[in-house]
């Protein structure tokens, strides 16, 4: 277990009551196969905790198109209750998806995980223990990944270069699956931003976190659903929104290519005078082609900041809710 970001808050222990509330936020993007073997884990789990404990699970439709959608109405209509589904207009990704989750959430703690099991839902009473403790943040880290090699280390890398130049302290290797206080999900619904990276805002919000170490299981099938694309969506925007830290290495790239500019300067001026020719087109092209790189290099990255106040501005919705199905909680 980590310590906690606020390691001199001293956290108060809770209880609760009969009317004590967790609930359980997932995302669900063609997962027809394993949603039923991925409910009847988590009501086990939530079942041993404390019989006292009543609980809901929200799974958020992400526009699915392998029949899942008629599959999570007739969980959520089935005589066990519990379940609250939450249908997308469309496709929208999965940080509006867990978006969508955390609105509709009504628990007074929220746990937020994957639908395809990879979050292991043995890590509830953990979390709430800590939660127990006076934590408003119980996040998950990562000790081990079922993925390929090249996989894990590109998610190590990631980790470790945002933890660098991120302007919030965010937990290594810990990802969405976690639990929230109730106080914590209302912050994170009230901030407007659309490109989003959870963990970041997760850590940004503040108050009392702390984290448990739980391995990361493998898919229950080869297919991943985020894909290559939808994971460089989500580490742009975990960049270029908690750090400026490309622009400031594009000012010293810009320094450097200047200080190097007036070197190939100095050079062609001694060998003009010990009597050679450099080349007029030699130069020109070796010249010519760094100081390109650099501007266009320059130009990408400030497009990316523009492009996130683009959408900003625009003040579209994070996501689109077509149909809201669900039964009491248990």
């Amino acid at each position: 277990m980590s310590n906690s970001q606020l390691p001199d808050a001293a956290a108060s222990a809770r209880t609760w009551d009969e009317n004590f509330l967790v609930s359980v936020v997932a995302p669900v993007y063609n997962e027809a196969e394993g949603i039923e073997g991925f409910i009847a884990e988590v009501r086990e789990h939530l079942a041993a905790i404390s019989p006292s404990v009543r609980a809901e699970i929200v799974l958020v439709n992400d526009g699915s198109t392998d029949g899942s959608a008629a599959l999570l109405d007739h969980l959520a209509a089935s005589s066990q209750g519990g379940v609250r589904v939450v249908h997308l207009a469309r496709n929208f990704g999965h940080g509006p998806a867990v978006a969508a989750g955390l609105d509709h959430a009504q628990g007074d703690v929220v746990i937020l995980m994957d639908a395809d099991y990879q979050d292991d839902p043995a890590a509830f009473a953990p979390l709430l223990d800590q939660w127990r403790e006076g934590y408003d943040v119980v996040y998950v880290e990562r000790t081990s990944r079922q993925e390929n090699p090249l996989s894990r280390g590109v998610f190590w890398l990631f980790y470790r270069i945002f933890d660098w130049i991120a302007d919030t302290n965010s937990p290594m290797d810990a990802g969405n699956f976690g639990l929230m206080d109730r106080r914590v999900v209302a912050q994170l619904s009230q901030l407007p931003e659309r490109n989003r990276y959870l963990p970041g805002l997760r850590a940004w919000v503040g108050f009392r976190q702390t984290g448990v170490s739980v391995p990361r299981r493998a898919r229950y099938d080869s297919s991943t659903r985020v894909g290559i694309r939808g994971l460089w969506t989500l580490g742009m925007n975990a960049i270029f929104s908690f750090s400026y830290v490309p622009l400031f290495v594009f000012r010293i790239a810009g320094a450097l290519s200047i200080g190097l500019s007036a070197l190939l300067v100095l050079y062609a001026i001694c060998i003009k005078i010990m009597g050679h020719d450099l080349g007029t087109s030699s130069s020109i092209l070796i010249s010519t082609s760094f100081l390109g790189g650099i501007n266009l290099f320059g130009v990408g990255l400030l497009g990316e900041y523009i492009a996130r106040i683009y959408d900003e501005v625009k003040c579209r919705p994070v996501y689109v809710v077509d149909r809201v199905v669900k039964r009491d909680e248990v």
